[in-house]
């Protein structure tokens, strides 16, 4: 996600915090999510000085986003801004199926919230959606045990899972960020199917936003720096860094919470 945010976006400064230590975020209860990212939220706000925060995982963004939108955000009174990764989903996904029927991949937290087919409604009442959890894609990626043959045989499963209940889906969204590091096996299962990351179309979807709130984009500081905190061990949110974001950087360990 960052990736391509910084390749439409340059000219920004970014602030990238990994809530390693307490990741994955998808099977934990809706309260545990909120918590986690209020206090994650707040350590951007707070902490790192920044104006925009983007929540980059689905989960939080499913399960957290509205409620610190519209409870949280507003006792601040000093005109942070808070945006998820499902809206400027849902307002492009429908436009890449030709046959109206689309496919979401995500952990089970997002997936059990509903808020992708609740959110798609809005922009494409048509579109026929159909959902799978995928609960161990998450621990194959951050194993490296991406490239073996059982997680060929995992993905071909959920894949034959998902097209079992609806055939004539077109177009799979990879909903959760660990999900692309698994394109080059899901297309060897899935040869013809349009499989969507969410990075492009999230960072379009910024640049508009900034364009629309262009007094707002202005206030926000462009030098081109980059930092990155984890709350996890450094080294391990570096080797990680350099399999997601393809060169390597530099994190500190900060602590979130309690």
């Amino acid at each position: 996600m960052l990736r391509s945010l910084l390749n439409r976006l340059p000219q920004f400064d970014f602030v990238y915090l990994g809530d390693n230590a307490r990741a994955p975020y998808g099977n934990r209860s809706f309260e545990t999510v909120y918590q986690f990212t209020r206090e994650c939220v707040n350590w951007l706000f707070d902490q790192a000085d920044c104006d925009l925060v983007i929540l980059a995982c689905n989960t939080a963004s499913a399960k957290a986003l509205r409620q610190l939108q519209q409870c949280d955000l507003p006792l601040r009174g000093d005109g942070k801004r808070l945006l998820g990764v499902i809206r400027p989903t849902t307002e492009q996904l429908g436009a890449f199926s030709k046959s109206g029927h689309v496919g979401i991949l995500g952990t089970q937290g997002t997936v059990d919230s509903g808020s992708y087919p609740l959110e798609l409604k809005k922009f494409f009442p048509e579109l026929q959606v159909t959902q799978l959890a995928c609960p161990t894609w998450v621990p194959l990626v951050e194993n490296h045990a991406f490239d073996t043959p059982e997680a060929a045989a995992e993905v071909s499963q959920q894949m034959q899972l998902l097209m079992q209940q609806d055939p004539a889906i077109d177009a799979v969204l990879l909903a959760c960020t660990h999900y692309p590091i698994l394109l080059p096996l899901l297309e060897q299962v899935a040869p013809g199917m349009h499989f969507l990351a969410q990075g492009d179309i999230v960072a379009e979807r910024l640049d508009d936003y900034l364009s629309r709130h262009s007094s707002f984009a202005q206030s926000l500081s462009q030098t081109g720096t980059r930092q990155y905190f984890t709350s996890g061990s450094a080294q391990r949110f570096q080797e990680m860094a350099t399999l997601f974001f393809g060169e390597t950087l530099q994190a500190q360990t900060v602590t979130i919470g309690h």
